[in-house]
Parts: structure tokens; sequence; C-alpha cells
């Protein structure tokens, strides 16, 4: 008798909380993009969404600076690599602006805290 009232409230309790306002409109969080093993994936817009480039070892050079097309950025990425990839504001990897490193064990950015313009991926 005691357990059933204990579920009862419970169930009642998690209803109350369930349905009210804040709770049931709470965003989900963001879809991860598309990014294959070993890809570094940038995006345009946040949330992984807009036009997506990827880059591969195969064609990068490891710790050269490696700037994106002119005139583009990106505001969110995955880093598949298995290395790590530094990521910066200036489009030539310059250390005045910002720039932050990325671990290579599969990190996924929603959203970068500034535009990527510029990337180098690391030995180890």
């Amino acid at each position: 008798m005691r357990t059933s009232m204990m579920v009862r409230l419970a169930t009642v309790t998690f209803a109350a909380v369930a349905l009210t306002p804040g709770f049931a409109t709470a965003a989900a969080p963001p879809t991860l993009g598309n990014c294959g093993a070993g890809e570094l994936c940038l995006w345009a817009k946040t949330g992984f969404k807009g036009a997506r480039q990827t880059y591969e070892l195969a064609g990068t050079d490891i710790e050269s600076c490696v700037a994106l097309p002119e005139g583009s950025s990106a505001a969110s990425l995955a880093n598949r690599t298995r290395r790590p990839v530094t990521t910066y504001q200036s489009a030539e990897c310059a250390e005045t602006g910002e720039f932050q490193t990325y671990p290579g064990s599969g990190t996924w950015e929603p959203e970068s805290p500034y535009h990527v313009r510029a990337f180098k991926i690391w030995e180890r």
C-alpha cells in the first residue's frame, strides 16, 4: 500500500513538472552535423547548418595554416581527424586574434566563439 502511494505521488509530481510552462518548451540540443570519421567539417552557420566544408589528412599538410576560401568563414565545426585542430579567427593563423584547439577524439562545436577563417591540424 505504501509503495503504490509513493508511485502515485511520484507520477503526479512528474506530470506537474512536465506540464509546467518552460519545461515543456525547453529547446532540444542541436543535432550533430554529418561528419565522417577522419574528417574536419566546418559549417557556415551555427548548429551545424549552412554550407559544409570538409577536410581530410590526405589533402591537408600537417601543421600548416589552411585558410578557408576567401570571403567564407565557419560558425560550427566537428573534428573527427583523431588529431588536435586549432581554429583561427585570422585567415593567416595569426595568434593576435582568437584561436582555440579542439582535441581529435570527436569534438563537436555547435557554436564557435568567433568566425573561423583558418585552421591547423597538428601531428599529436
